[in-house]
């Protein structure tokens, strides 16, 4: 098993790919559909417990109402069969993120997907979705103000979407960009980072283990 544990993929460059290949931008989301079970494939197969993506941050409602109308029917259609994909293969899938904005009835789907696949414990797949890092620590604040009288950097952590998920111990953002666009703020605090220049509906499941190679260079030290 990889001391990988938690792998966090900033999942970038779909309509680049598209507008490159001469399609239009939903079919490089839809191709990063594909991208994402073949890296969850590759992930179980490289022992990693957690991978997490951002696939949909609160700045992308920004984006055209073609396009975002697309991507939220796109999830509308397709997480309850990735979440039965899942659940066959004992994985547990979670969402991360706000829940203002999303539409009640893809809302209720999420709900459903999550329930379904919450007694697995093989690897967890996270989508961060309607995600922003700083909204999640406001948000974490805000209830650990309330619940436990005081703000802290244990009471923040208990109350992050789905705490019970770690730090990451490595961030990988595709398409050649080299930030990190709010991604788990706080659980990043430590982690390394691998900038890839393939879109990232290039990615295959051969990437991971050349991500966990990459991490056993790494020479982590926290500070100390």
């Amino acid at each position: 098993m990889s001391d990988l544990r938690h792998l966090g993929v900033i999942a970038d460059g779909n309509r680049r790919w598209a507008k490159e290949h001469g399609l239009p931008s939903i079919e490089g989301h839809r191709q990063g559909l594909k991208a994402i079970e073949r890296l969850v494939n590759g992930a179980m197969d490289a022992g990693i417990e957690f991978i997490t993506f951002y696939v949909f941050s609160t700045e992308n409602w920004g984006r055209s109402e073609k396009e975002v109308s697309y991507i939220l029917k796109l999830a509308e259609t397709k997480i309850m069969g990735y979440a039965e994909k899942m659940q066959a293969r004992n994985g547990r899938m979670v969402i991360l993120g706000a829940k203002d904005k999303i539409p009640p009835k893809l809302l209720s789907i999420i709900e459903k997907a999550e329930k379904l696949t919450e007694g697995c414990d093989g690897i967890t797949v996270g989508f961060c979705f309607n995600y922003g890092g700083e909204h999640e620590i406001a948000d974490a604040a805000n209830i650990a103000l309330e619940a436990e009288g005081e703000i802290t950097p244990e009471t923040i952590r208990k109350h992050l979407y789905h705490p019970e998920i770690p730090d990451i111990d490595m961030v990988v953002r595709t398409s050649g960009e080299e930030r990190i666009s709010g991604f788990m703020l706080w659980r990043s605090s430590y982690a390394e980072f691998m900038f890839i220049k393939k879109y990232f509906p290039e990615m295959e499941e051969g990437d991971v283990q050349m991500i966990v190679d990459e991490y056993h260079k790494r020479n982590r030290r926290f500070g100390k």
